[in-house]
């Protein structure tokens, strides 16, 4: 009878198992993604984007939804056959703003009196409220030869009149990232609701508001009392080779229609600064901020600028980690902000004038963080190995964690996900390393499964706790591999130092770190089947698995990702010098000793590994190039390769019907090679 009761008592569990099944490609563009996270004024609601996907129409769809902060009421504030995104409330909470067909709309908070606002020629990106509710701050890409919106108009026709098809470059840079830069500038202009009048506080300025890269999401910003705008500009005027982000001000009675605008330059670093972000008193300007010029990935600090005496001070300069996300508390007291830590996105604070830093939150990754008016409670979004993006609530001493979106639950409750876990090995010089492990669904600790080791990009990020949407490490592990992703010397969230020792040493220490984490991986687990073992990695992942490709034969097969091949010619055909250039010391005719040193083509030559390359037409960041003369090299050396050519694709696979071929051609030539 006992044995009976047990069993029982344990059928719903069983029962529960049994419809749990393996994650699928299919299943990872059926999530449900959260974006965009706003408190309403009143602090009882909480709007935010949602991306959904249709994978037979191979496209995406933004809607705006609304929840109450006990998890309520969750419902779209509209329905529309277009995308809707960038919610904002109105000062007064009456009202959501947001932007569809390039334009802001605004509505009541339940749809209705909906109407369009803005009516700008050439668009609008982005946009932010004044506090007062008259003014909003937006920016529009024009061109900065043109005088108002008439021009643009008129240059635009044009184009579309001119009967060759092609391009005159005079300058650099001339595309960026995966498209090219004909000749149009983002410009911040202010826009006065009760006159429906536009400025362009930018005016014939050629220069980017927010800037190309290197910004962050929240780039200008009112002042509490509406008396002034910040904003981050890169004031060079060739930006290929500048990484010199400064922070901006200008006074409103400053701003004149067409007249020229004075601004005034708040930053003094000649490396990176920006996002930033008023105290809610007015007294502070507080932004992010590198020191060293060209280092795009040199320790962002937390620097506070004092609006009357114009002092500047580096609160995090003792603190070891990178600060990303600004938010004050609304006492003008705090700051709270997300930095890696580790495998992780974490939520800190820091006292403003103790300079305390406090961890909240370490575990999982964390991100766009909202504080409520009486300072009590933190939201944010969070995500996880096994969790999408949902949007979470804690208390402002990091207590009472708790879930307040579940959009993803009817799904995920069908799905057998394993949490990541985390192991260290001794890397170059005895340096500690750091690796996730991911264990396939229905593991069993009897069996043998065969490994992917998967190589980050950067190199200066990192892998995370969290649900990626293209290196998914659950959908890697599904077709029953086990997962381990290394976070060798180069990576993020574990000091300053071990992220710039990567710089000048692209093939050593990281390249030793992770063959030793491949290698522990190996003894210390014996779940891991030694005899199939792959690797794969895109961008400087990419380049990694390029450089074990003439350096080792240990893998079955490897899939090399967008990654660089030639050091030299890359640098030629990419759009951000600054970056090979600070990575490699300088150009390739004044240090081509270092290209030349850690350039994975010098050593093709002992390539064995069977390899599959995959490549975006559209890559201007590491071009197509490179993937051409690695397929050509392995195809002439008779080493077994493959090519996955995306005709409209770039750095990232986004579209659905192209990322199903990309898993599917990737697990097809794993299996191909499994022993």
């Amino acid at each position: 009878m006992k044995k009976l009761f047990l069993i029982l008592l344990m059928l719903p569990l069983l029962l529960v198992a049994q419809t749990k099944r393996r994650i699928t490609i299919q299943d990872l563009w059926a999530m449900k993604r959260v974006d965009q996270l706003v408190l309403s004024p009143d602090n009882m609601q909480i709007a935010f984007s949602l991306n959904t996907y249709n994978i037979e129409a191979n496209k995406g769809k933004t809607e705006i939804y609304l929840v109450n902060i006990d998890g309520s009421k969750l419902r779209r504030l509209k329905s529309s056959d277009n995308s809707q995104s960038d919610p904002r409330f109105s000062p007064d909470g009456k009202k959501i703003a947001y932007i569809e067909n390039d334009q802001i709309r605004e509505c009541n908070l339940d749809g209705t009196e909906d109407k369009q606002i803005s009516n700008l020629y050439t668009g609008v990106t982005d946009f932010k409220w004044s506090n007062q509710g008259n003014k909003i701050l937006l920016t529009s890409s024009v061109y900065p030869d043109c005088p108002n919106q008439e021009c643009d108009k008129q240059k635009d026709e044009e184009k579309k009149a001119e009967k060759y098809n092609a391009r005159i470059i005079t300058h650099l840079m001339y595309r960026h990232w995966n498209e090219w830069l004909d000749g149009k500038r983002s410009h911040l202009f202010l826009f006065d609701l009760a006159s429906n009048t536009y400025i362009d506080l930018n005016n014939l300025m050629h220069n980017d508001v927010p800037p190309l890269d290197l910004g962050s999401a929240n780039d200008f910003n009112f002042s509490p009392g509406g008396n002034e705008v910040a904003y981050t500009m890169n004031p060079n005027k060739i930006v290929a080779n500048s990484t010199n982000n400064e922070i901006y001000t200008i006074a409103m009675n400053d701003i004149k229609a067409d007249s020229k605008i004075a601004s005034k330059k708040i930053s003094v670093s000649l490396g990176n600064d920006n996002q930033p972000v008023y105290s809610p008193n007015g007294k502070y300007i507080a932004f992010a901020s590198m020191l060293v010029p060209g280092h795009e990935s040199d320790k962002q600090c937390l620097v506070l600028y004092d609006r009357a005496t114009g002092k500047l001070k580096n609160l995090t300069q003792k603190f070891d980690r990178s600060v990303e996300e600004i938010v004050w508390s609304p006492d003008s007291k705090e700051i709270y902000f997300t930095a890696n830590n580790e495998i992780f996105n974490s939520i800190f604070k820091i006292d403003i004038k103790t300079e305390k830093v406090t961890i909240l939150l370490k575990e999982h990754s964390n991100s766009n963080i909202s504080v409520s008016s009486d300072g009590k409670t933190v939201y944010f979004r969070q995500q996880r190995a096994e969790l999408p993006y949902e949007i979470f609530a804690m208390n402002n001493d990091g207590s009472n964690i708790r879930q307040i979106t579940f959009l993803n639950k009817e799904l995920l409750s069908h799905l057998e996900l394993n949490k990541v876990d985390t192991f260290w090995s001794l890397g170059a010089n005895g340096k500690k390393i750091e690796s996730i492990i991911l264990k396939p669904p229905f593991f069993n600790p009897a069996k043998k499964y065969p490994v992917i080791f998967l190589i980050h990009g950067g190199p200066q990020d990192n892998w995370q706790d969290e649900f990626h949407y293209r290196w998914n490490l659950e959908l890697f592990a599904s077709k029953g591999y086990v997962v381990v992703a290394p976070n060798p010397t180069g990576s993020t969230g574990y000091g300053q130092k071990f992220t710039n020792d990567i710089s000048g040493d692209w093939g050593g220490k990281a390249y030793t770190d992770i063959m030793n984490a491949c290698d522990y991986a190996i003894k210390n687990f014996k779940f891991i089947d030694p005899k199939n073992t792959f690797a794969a990695g895109a961008s400087f992942g990419g380049y990694m698995i390029n450089w074990i490709e003439g350096h080792t034969n240990r893998f079955n097969a490897v899939v090399s990702h967008d990654g660089v091949f030639n050091t030299v010619s890359m640098w030629g055909t990419t759009e951000e010098l600054w970056f090979p250039e600070w990575e490699f010391k300088g150009t390739p005719w004044t240090n081509r000793a270092l290209y030349e040193k850690w350039n994975p083509e010098r050593f093709i030559q002992n390539a064995k590994t069977p390899m599959l390359i995959v490549e975006g037409a559209h890559d201007y960041r590491v071009p197509e190039e490179q993937a051409f003369q690695l397929f050509t090299s392995l195809q002439r050396l008779g080493v077994e390769s493959k090519f996955l050519y995306f005709n409209n694709e770039f750095h990232f696979v986004i579209k659905p019907q192209d990322s199903i071929l990309w898993w599917d051609t990737v697990f097809n030539w794993f299996e191909k090679h499994k022993k």
